[in-house]
């Protein structure tokens, strides 16, 4: 992989000064997913998912596996969970555990419906050697909880709790930043921030508490801002290897911003997955080792 080096561009529609653009360089990853065998939307459990509308699982597994290729010809390695019946969501893997430093903080679910996804992906975890915690109190994995450089930014408000929180930073060695969604179409943290490298963000302001928002500004001043109709695309859940940003195809607005700080946007089309409300950061669980 190579890394880019971009002249200084004009300052950012989405910040108040975007810094110039900087040498970018993609970094070999290592992903855990799982294949939409038996995706469907027959609950409602986000705002986004209504069972009344039809669903093509053919044609989700068709635009995960474009999404499973596109990992490998970047050059990153991509473990497979085996999905298992009566686990429609069981795609998102990204919810499935939070990997920092080869350990392994397990998912523990808010909704019944879930439940029985987080003792899967711990048992995968567990039977590789990793050490693993299985959680007392809700969390949703990445869903909730996303590493930068320094931090653990955790969000709360819908689904994974403070409790849950502490339970992350005692187990995982980082510290840990709450941040309070107030928005229900943002139910996750990965719906309404993304890490793109070290201490580089971007987000939506207006998925967050006031107080959240001013948190966020004086940790990352020079965030990217998002803005609805981006974040509404899920704009948001993306995945960044350092140079490389692949985000849903609709959010055409995040990947001009992302131009603009040296980064390459790939899109991808995901919109049957969508119905469930996810992305491609949701389908895509980070293993760091």
């Amino acid at each position: 992989m190579t890394a880019t080096t971009l002249s200084r561009p004009g300052a950012s529609a989405g910040t108040a000064s975007a810094p110039a653009a900087t040498a970018r360089t993609a970094r070999p990853r290592r992903y855990l997913m799982c294949r939409p065998t038996h995706f469907e939307v027959s609950y409602a459990i986000n705002p986004w998912m209504d069972p009344a509308e039809p669903v093509d699982t053919g044609l989700a597994v068709a635009q995960w596996e474009r999404l499973y290729r596109l990992f490998r010809e970047l050059g990153h390695r991509v473990d497979l969970i085996d999905p298992l019946p009566g686990l429609p969501d069981m795609v998102y893997a990204a919810n499935g555990a939070t990997v920092v430093d080869g350990r392994v903080l397990g998912a523990r679910f808010r909704n019944a419906e879930r439940a029985a996804e987080g003792p899967a992906y711990l048992e995968w975890f567990r039977a590789r050697g990793f050490a693993t915690h299985d959680p007392a109190h809700v969390n949703e994995g990445e869903g909730d909880i996303l590493l930068t450089g320094r931090y653990l930014l955790a969000g709360r408000g819908f689904r994974s709790v403070s409790a849950g929180h502490a339970e992350a930073q005692e187990f995982l060695g980082r510290p840990v930043v709450g941040l309070d969604l107030v928005d229900p179409r943002f139910y996750h943290l990965d719906t309404a921030l993304s890490v793109l490298d070290g201490e580089e963000i971007m987000y939506y302001p207006g998925a967050f508490s006031a107080g959240s928002r001013r948190v966020l500004q004086q940790l990352f001043p020079d965030a990217v801002l998002v803005d609805e109709a981006d974040a509404e695309a899920f704009g948001l859940n993306v995945v960044s290897d350092g140079l490389h940003v692949i985000h849903p195809e609709p959010a055409a607005g995040v990947a001009a911003r992302l131009r603009e700080r040296g980064f390459r946007p790939i899109a991808m089309d995901l919109s049957e997955l969508l119905k469930g409300g996810g992305s491609v950061k949701c389908c895509t669980l980070e293993i760091r080792e």
